[in-house]
C-alpha cells in the first residue's frame, strides 16, 4: 500500500488527518530504514504500556530497532 497525501482527505476532520499524516509518517520510516512497520510499531507500543522508560525513547525509534527474529 501506498500511502499519499490523498490518504488524509478521508480522514473526516482536520485532526483525523493530522493523526492520519503522523500515522504514515512513522510507517514510511520504518520502511526507509528496512524494517517491517507492523512488527516495529506492535513491538514499540508494547514496550510503551509496559513502561519503557523516556529516558531511553532513542532505542524504540525505526532506525534502532532490533527484531526479535533477528
Amino acid at each position: 500500500m501506498k500511502l499519499t497525501a490523498k490518504n488524509a482527505l478521508f480522514a473526516g476532520h482536520d485532526e483525523g488527518a493530522r493523526s492520519w499524516g503522523r500515522i504514515g509518517s512513522l510507517i514510511e520510516t520504518a520502511k526507509m530504514n528496512g524494517v517491517e512497520p507492523y512488527a516495529w510499531l506492535k513491538i514499540t507500543l508494547e514496550k510503551i504500556a509496559a513502561g519503557h522508560p523516556n529516558s531511553r525513547i532513542d532505542e524504540l525509534l525505526p532506525w534502532s530497532f532490533k527484531s526479535p527474529s533477528s
